[in-house]
């Protein structure tokens, strides 16, 4: 599956995350029409990251998103009753909606090799279209305040968890070779982080992240896959 293809079957819309966000919390959010909330709650989370990878998330005001998106500091307040109620439903909505993504694209998948390679071409192909948030949330995980540090470090190792029980399948069922399934899923997780966090370098080297994917999947299956 090329990247291009991935979009066309998994349509990754931003609208998703905050139409999720609006029907989640109505409570909160004082806005009747659907439609309205959707698109200001992505204008919002837009300009959030925009500004975050700019100056920092802990330097950045509400002021700061009012000239960003337009909107006044009222309308702000009318989605969100503090900069920390944004961070907090930011980093939920987006970490659910990557997940959803990654577990719907491996469970139709019962050899380890298939799900192995799915899962390290979802993983890449969504951090290419979320890019500015697996961004944001690796660069600012050591700026968090505690409990969204700690959220982020249990997403991170959720993901990492996901990848070892792949390969301990592979193990168990004979497809690799026999090697430290933790370890092995860290390092496979940092190449991973590789390609979103140092975009720059592989686009002036003209890699593109289909190339990237084939090329990290060929590694890792000439150490692990038996014969």
């Amino acid at each position: 599956m090329t990247f291009a293809e991935f979009q066309k079957k998994y349509y990754i819309s931003r609208q998703d995350i905050s139409r999720k966000t609006y029907l989640e919390n109505r409570k909160t959010i004082h806005i009747k029409k659907e439609a309205t909330a959707v698109k200001n709650l992505d204008i919002i989370y837009v300009a959030t990251l925009k500004i975050a990878n700019k100056k920092g998330f802990q330097s950045m005001t509400m002021r700061d998103l009012s000239c960003e998106t337009g909107m006044s500091m009222g309308s702000l307040y009318t989605y969100f009753t503090s900069k920390e109620e944004l961070l907090r439903t930011l980093q939920e909505q987006h970490y659910s909606f990557f997940v959803r993504i990654l577990e719907e694209c491996i469970a139709d998948e019962n050899n380890p090799v298939a799900k192995l390679r799915k899962a390290i071409l979802t993983h890449l192909y969504l951090s290419e279209t979320m890019q500015p948030w697996f961004y944001f949330s690796f660069m600012e995980a050591k700026n968090l305040p505690r409990t969204e540090k700690e959220k982020a470090v249990a997403s991170d190792l959720a993901t990492e968890k996901m990848i070892g029980d792949i390969l301990v399948q592979g193990q168990q069922e004979g497809f690799f070779h026999p090697h430290d399934s933790q370890l092995g899923a860290g390092i496979i997780q940092a190449m991973l982080q590789d390609w979103y966090l140092k975009r720059g370098k592989h686009a002036r080297k003209d890699v593109s992240v289909d190339q990237y994917a084939a090329y990290l999947q060929k590694f890792i299956e000439a150490f692990y896959l038996k014969g």
